[in-house]
């Protein structure tokens, strides 16, 4: 991995491939949902917006320039982080035209008018298509009662408010804010050399003003106290999320973490909570934990389905396992093979440009060291059952969970 700086603050991690004649780019931003401020969703529209009109092109135009070249553009936006990039052939005729068009994107969007009513009302319908679905809601209910006045408890799609409130200056002011170059980092990978991806970045970034880094996000409060949130919904199923704060991306205590939940939760029918509720119990199908570590705390989840009818004795015997692994933790086979069973499966994390580039991309945003990929099996196989025992028992506190559960009530 080669990495710099420019001189407009942007940080660059680049990784030389020739295997195809190809290069992926990304260029990611610190605006995306955590960043709406009082309008939930404006920072997804305005992603969303970037490529629907920009340098007096519309939309069409800009989509037939990446076609007529095999291009590929790419954007999109979530809690933390929103991107646009572009994978494209190396030969000059072709990438000159996909990086200049990228530029234009980027540097130069016009926010077409119609554009914008089309592309809100697109997000007032998925809104209204997340408010029936039982999972959406749940994790919506989940987010707000963990989060409660921090960034992360808004959905980045917008509120049926929000979305009533949004207007196009909105949406212009938000992009002068967050697009700028000192808030950005790029990603490369591909057949080019150093020098060409100098010049790539330069070509695609020199229409941004340098700008500055928004304020670091607000530290995520503890929970002081177990909270159950249960919403009635006219389904078969229950839909059920249980969790608090969990770790930031950076946290000290991330691979420990990351390596403790796998034989808990995270290694699929090898986990603890399949084995005992879905293979013993016949509860549920799918029942899984992760934690979803971000700039500030991301959440620790355990997340399950199951038959409305057995709904309490689900979630009872989800907290009591809960309950026994933090105290407890894994026993040495568990973690052996799931020390094993991580560190065998990761070089496919990293098999191709594209898996690659979202690595360097996550790197970047995070500041993560550039030896990070080199380093992570060591990592991973650092951890001890003792740290683990000390992680959990210091990052998991079982008496003030959130518990949400949405389903049929009178069942």
């Amino acid at each position: 991995i080669q990495s710099w700086q420019t001189e407009q603050g942007t940080k660059v991690l680049f990784v030389e491939n020739t295997m195809l004649p190809i290069v992926d780019i990304r260029i990611v931003f610190d605006a995306a949902g955590s960043r709406d401020g009082e309008l939930p969703g404006v920072a997804m529209l305005t992603n969303g917006l970037l490529a629907e009109g920009a340098a007096g092109k519309d939309a069409q135009a800009l989509a037939e320039l990446f076609e007529s070249v095999g291009a590929q553009f790419d954007n999109g936006s979530l809690r933390d982080m929103a991107y646009v990039g572009v994978r494209t052939l190396t030969d000059e005729k072709y990438l000159d035209t996909a990086i200049n068009t990228l530029a234009d994107v980027l540097s130069h969007p016009d926010f077409p008018r119609a554009a914008f009513d089309r592309e809100l009302a697109r997000m007032k319908v998925a809104l209204e298509a997340r408010m029936q679905s039982p999972a959406d809601i749940a994790e919506e209910a989940f987010y707000k009662a963990v989060y409660a006045d921090h960034p992360y408890a808004q959905p980045s799609g917008g509120t049926r408010q929000s979305l009533e409130q949004i207007t196009l200056e909105d949406i212009k002011a938000f992009y002068q804010q967050y697009y700028v170059s000192a808030n950005a980092v790029v990603a490369i990978v591909g057949a080019i050399d150093r020098k060409q991806a100098e010049d790539i970045v330069q070509r695609v970034m020199a229409g941004l003003p340098k700008g500055s880094k928004p304020d670091p996000l607000p530290e995520v409060p503890e929970l002081d106290r177990a909270q159950t949130i249960k919403i009635d919904y006219p389904s078969k199923q229950s839909h059920i999320y249980l969790g608090q704060p969990g770790m930031k991306r950076v946290d000290e205590d991330f691979f420990t973490l990351y390596v403790a939940n796998h034989p808990f939760g995270g290694g699929g029918f090898t986990s603890r909570l399949v084995d005992v509720i879905r293979q013993d119990r016949g509860l549920a199908y799918s029942v899984s934990s992760f934690f979803l570590p971000m700039q500030a705390e991301g959440p620790f989840i355990i997340n399950m389905q199951t038959r409305t009818d057995q709904t309490d004795q689900a979630l009872s015997l989800l907290k009591a396992e809960l309950e026994k692994y933090v105290a407890e933790g894994p026993d040495k086979t568990e973690l052996d093979r799931s020390i094993s069973n991580i560190t065998g499966s990761y070089p496919l994390s990293l098999d191709s440009n594209s898996k690659l580039l979202g690595s360097l991309a996550m790197m970047a945003f995070y500041d993560l060291p550039d030896d990070y990929l080199d380093t992570y099996i060591a990592n991973i196989r650092k951890v001890d059952g003792g740290e683990i025992s000390r992680a959990l028992t210091d990052r998991i506190d079982v008496d003030n969970m959130v518990t949400v559960v949405v389903g049929n009530g009178s069942e």
